[in-house]
């Protein structure tokens, strides 16, 4: 499952959807014949895919894409078919103008495949862009992205190691579109003594439920019993909605900003065609505690903040230490919050 989400970043990064003129409908037939093989052997809810799978088949024999000329196009109209009948926002077509590598297994990424999202997890900095000390002594953590766990373990040390001194912390990823469930388990384990257990996954294919809890041991030290806050925005996706959802769940954060993407069900990529693929998920989340997922909500903050999401929670961690703050560090974080309270009316 890491490898397939991984790859899923990776494409989310780099869309593959564009135009092609001329697309021919015995190209769209394979398509979508490819794809109805595929949906109805791995998707997570077999009788939606079975439902969805007979309303293709019906417009294209009635004729509703003799019209589509181009792949781009073709892609996005069979995914917006897809979500009449199952409402998952993981599962799309997509096209690409270039010939899709052929793969040993529908569902795995190639040997290059692999190779190019190393590369980029390296480039991403394992997807691990901002840290900073703010006024007051406050962190801050802007993680853009969950990439493989065994490249961003260093990166979230050397962060949650700059952050260890601070007082209170806020998490940023509003523009993080999720990754690799590992790399989530990773930097949550920095905020809780005990082993705790976080999310599980049930996957059709393996029939089997995973579960993912904290590590007991980190590299470093823990963060704890200091307040922490998360920044979430329309754009935080996927693994980034876990650990948004994991650490609301566990009465362990402040969620700030607007409702997350609404995607919670993993799975991978398959190759119908020389120019097509999609994703299809295989698997569903299932939290422990409210045994939901954020499938079609997304994370609801418990502080809705539509404009500037992180003087939001300053201003929240600021009067949070304040409650119990005593001599100069009670004057430190009342300046900073005046000071902050100035600059943003």
């Amino acid at each position: 499952m890491k490898q397939i989400l991984g790859l899923f970043a990776l494409l989310a990064i780099c869309p593959l959807a564009s135009a092609q003129s001329d697309l021919t409908r015995d190209a769209k037939t394979q398509a979508i014949a490819a794809f109805v093989k595929d949906f109805k052997a791995n998707y997570v809810f077999p009788d939606l895919a079975d439902k969805a799978s007979a309303l293709l088949q019906s417009r294209l024999n009635h004729g509703d894409y003799d019209t589509v000329t181009s792949g781009g196009e073709l892609a996005k109209i069979l995914t917006d078919s897809l979500h009449e009948v199952c409402q998952d926002a993981h599962l799309r077509f997509f096209y690409s103008e270039k010939p899709l590598p052929e793969r040993k297994a529908d569902d795995k990424p190639t040997p290059d495949e692999i190779k190019a999202m190393q590369r980029q997890s390296v480039f991403l900095n394992g997807g691990y862009e901002h840290v900073e000390r703010l006024a007051g002594n406050i962190g801050y953590l802007e993680v853009r992205s969950f990439q493989d766990a065994v490249a961003a373990k260093p990166l979230s040390t050397a962060a949650m190691t700059f952050l260890a001194n601070t007082d209170a912390l806020i998490l940023d990823l509003r523009r993080n579109g999720g990754g690799d469930p590992e790399a989530v388990k990773t930097l949550l384990s920095y905020f809780f003594a005990k082993r705790t257990h976080l999310n599980d996954f049930l996957d059709r294919q393996e029939g089997k439920t995973t579960e993912f809890w904290t590590n007991e041991r980190v590299s470093g030290a823990k963060y704890l019993n200091k307040p922490v806050y998360v920044l979430t925005s329309k754009r935080t996706g996927s693994g980034a909605e876990e650990c948004a959802y994991d650490l609301q769940c566990l009465h362990r954060a402040t969620i700030v900003g607007t409702t997350t993407w609404g995607g919670a069900n993993p799975g991978g990529f398959y190759r119908l065609t020389d120019h097509f693929q999609a994703f299809i998920p295989s698997a569903r989340a299932i939290n422990p505690y409210t045994k939901k997922n954020w499938e079609g909500t997304g994370v609801i903050p418990d502080v809705m903040e539509s404009g500037d999401a992180l003087v939001t929670a300053e201003k929240l961690a600021l009067k949070k230490l304040l409650e119990t703050a005593t001599g100069d560090d009670k004057e430190r974080y009342q300046k900073s919050l005046d000071d902050l309270s100035k600059t943003s009316s």
